[in-house]
């Protein structure tokens, strides 16, 4: 995407940012961290607007988020960063980043590694995202967690949704990615 203008850039980067907010409101409730599509676009980002593009539209995410506009699962606002639940955000990141450079210069996109750059995001995500919330929890906010309930909640409950989400990705990227390339 090195050749693409601007407005180009600023465009696509918006897009994925916009896309992340709708898909924090397609959710599926599940006790503690919701299951949501924020995932989806997040990897989605990393992998088709490469690394730093990727970036700049999540952190564009939770640059708004956190100024107040309610995108985020759970409202907006800059209260937020106290939500043990705002890991995962910050996780949505450095997971774009990842995943975007991880696959930026393949020549020729496989399912497989675009799969496993999926994999290394979504380990990024919930590591991040599990450590924000047990350190909140115990230290912050003084609403203690233990490990077995935190491996439970904010990961074992959610994670087989990610892990489709994660084939979606690969999938999607595959078959769009060499079109955006031509472009």
């Amino acid at each position: 995407m090195e050749h693409k203008s601007r407005i180009y850039k600023i465009a696509v980067c918006s897009l994925f940012t916009a896309l992340t907010a709708v898909g924090a409101f397609i959710k599926i409730p599940i006790p503690v961290v919701p299951f949501t599509l924020q995932f989806l676009f997040t990897i989605l980002a990393g992998l088709l607007l490469g690394g730093r593009l990727g970036a700049v539209s999540m952190g564009a995410y939770a640059f708004l988020g956190l100024a107040g506009l309610p995108i985020f699962a759970e409202g907006g606002g800059f209260w937020y960063v106290l939500k043990p639940s705002f890991g995962y955000i910050l996780g949505f990141i450095l997971a774009a980043y990842v995943t975007g450079r991880m696959t930026e210069k393949l020549k020729r996109i496989s399912f497989g590694k675009v799969l496993g750059a999926c994999f290394v995001g979504l380990a990024i995500v919930y590591g991040m995202g599990m450590v924000y919330y047990y350190i909140i929890c115990n230290y912050v906010i003084h609403t203690p967690i233990g490990l077995w309930p935190l491996f439970l909640y904010c990961f074992l409950m959610v994670v087989p949704g990610d892990i489709c989400l994660c084939f979606v990705a690969a999938a999607l990227t595959k078959r769009i990615r060499p079109v955006i390339t031509r472009m």
